[in-house]
């Protein structure tokens, strides 16, 4: 049975090849066969069952759909007071009453709610170093949630439960389309007689995956039976995410921070223009890729997540004590001055240079006990739990 938080980096990598998910990835359909055993792990009806009750999703997180259209919200939520405001609260029994009607319900962020999805988000975002979120997709029947659509991100869809067929047409008639784009009326590809085109057919079984890329247009139905998939989807950065940090970093220009001399006469705006156009080509030409990827990667957030009492009470964890590694980038480590310094989730921490070592093996296994650690890290074990400490202390790991 696959351990969800190696799901992509190891056993979709092992069947169809690292270089499909990362060199040639949003640009090809991907098809594996993983065995149901590989999904067994990560969401069951009774770990649904368990996450509508303990955290109770109202609209829009929760919500459902029949035939391209959602159903209203009256109909299967009923207004309740909790802590002196009022909310939507799901009525199980309407619930089981649109579901057995043809609706789908869909759940977002499911990763945030149940923790074998969100090891596998996490492991995906370890391999595409894009930040990914996980939605639930439960339909009965024959019917249908949407129409034939296509979606503004990239995404990986795992089949859990039942089955599902597909029909993917591929990109349509505007390429790489986005979420704020100039154009939503581009149309889906169409062989010569007028049909729609089909890049892949089929229906989808417990532990079959899928990646279908941003733009690609698809048509999903049910089979008769029960469906349940997690949809894994994530946003690559793009030539206009450059372009926008580019013009963020604009405001430490003086010349760019001036009013426009909008009264002036036309050859004083004409000159104006030029000297911001040739200072903007200057400024794109010395902000290379590399280095906003790197940045971008400093940003990355990590997981909401606690590990009390640690970062609290005074005292030192023992060496049968688990540590995990809370970033989830291994982040990079600067030397200065005798310290190292790593950027998290937009954060800048700095340690003793002995804490070095002992990042580096977290970032590779992310989760040991401290023994373990001091081991690997050559440190002493009782100088890595003092380190293992400091590190809870700023969220970067949690002791269990």
């Amino acid at each position: 049975m696959t351990d969800p938080g190696h799901l992509f980096t190891r056993t979709l990598c092992d069947i169809v090849g690292r270089e499909a998910l990362t060199t040639r990835l949003s640009e090809e359909f991907v098809f594996a066969d993983l065995g149901p055993d590989s999904v067994r792990t990560l969401l069951t009806f009774d770990d649904l069952n368990g996450v509508l009750s303990a955290c109770s999703p109202e609209p829009p997180r929760l919500r459902l759909h029949r035939d391209g259209s959602p159903v209203p919200v009256d109909r299967y939520t009923e207004t309740a007071t909790a802590s002196r405001s009022e909310r939507r609260v799901v009525r199980p029994e309407a619930l089981y009453r649109e579901l057995r009607a043809g609706a789908s319900l869909v759940l977002d962020g499911v990763d945030r709610m149940h923790p074998p999805v969100a090891a596998a988000a996490d492991d995906l975002m370890r391999l595409v170093r894009e930040r990914a979120q996980a939605n639930l997709y439960l339909i009965w029947g024959e019917s249908r949630g949407f129409d034939t659509h296509w979606d503004d991100h990239d995404t990986v869809i795992v089949q859990v439960e039942g089955t599902k067929h597909w029909q993917v047409h591929g990109p349509g008639s505007r390429a790489f389309p986005m979420k704020n784009d100039l154009d939503h009326d581009h149309t889906p590809p169409r062989d010569a007689d007028g049909e729609l085109h089909l890049v892949w057919e089929g229906v989808l079984r417990p532990g079959q995956v899928i990646h279908v890329p941003r733009g690609w247009w698809h048509t999903v139905t049910g089979t008769g039976e029960v469906s349940m998939h997690l949809t894994f989807g994530f946003t690559r950065a793009t030539g206009v995410d450059w372009a926008d940090s580019l013009v963020r970093r604009l405001f430490a220009e003086e010349g760019f921070r001036r009013d426009l001399p909008r009264f002036s006469e036309p050859d004083v705006r004409r000159k104006h223009q030029h000297e911001l156009a040739a200072r903007l080509v200057e400024l794109a030409e010395g902000w290379d890729v590399d280095a906003f990827l790197a940045e971008r990667d400093a940003r990355f957030p990590r997981r909401t997540s606690f590990s009390l009492p640690w970062p609290v009470q005074e005292g030192i964890p023992s060496a049968e004590a688990r540590v995990e590694f809370v970033p989830i980038l291994p982040p990079p480590v600067v030397r200065e001055d005798g310290r190292v310094s790593v950027s998290v989730g937009g954060r800048r921490y700095r340690f003793p240079a002995e804490v070095e070592p002992v990042l580096a093996v977290l970032a590779q296994h992310r989760s040991l006990t401290v023994g373990g650690l001091a081991d690997r890290a050559d440190v002493a074990a009782e100088r890595t739990a003092e380190i293992v400490a400091a590190l809870a202390r700023h969220h970067l790991v949690l002791v269990r």
